[in-house]
């Protein structure tokens, strides 16, 4: 795997850990933060699986966007689109008032998550 590739899976890590961590917390929990995080690992895997086949990687946060790029060489990673369509409103808007995540939306994003990220790592050699 090359060294940028592992860059953006370290960095897909990080925002996977962060969101699970964050899920556990039950003092003052952060429902809105977690869906961030699962949006940003899932963005994060996406880019590095275009960083390792040598396509460019946009500078986006728009999934769908991400996901339309990777298909010529992740095929089956279409079946994930009606997943994204339900985490991309995550990097941004969740972000600002008027727009909050509820427990729900956050477990049911990092099981999204979860389902991606093992498909993500076993596609680019990761156990």
């Amino acid at each position: 795997m090359k060294a940028s590739t592992r860059e953006w899976v370290a960095k897909a890590e990080e925002d996977f850990l962060a969101a699970s961590a964050l899920n556990r917390r039950r003092n003052k929990p952060l429902w809105t933060i977690v869906c961030f995080h699962v949006q940003q690992a899932t963005e994060k895997y996406l880019k590095a699986r275009l960083e390792e086949a040598g396509l460019p990687v946009p500078k986006t946060h728009d999934l769908l966007s991400l996901l339309t790029v990777v298909a010529p060489v992740e095929p089956l990673w279409s079946a994930y689109t009606s997943s994204f369509n339900l985490l991309v409103s995550y990097a941004v808007q969740a972000r600002y008032p008027g727009n909050s995540a509820t427990k729900s939306d956050a477990q049911h994003a990092i099981k999204l998550c979860r389902q991606f990220r093992k498909e993500a790592r076993r596609t680019l050699g990761l156990s």
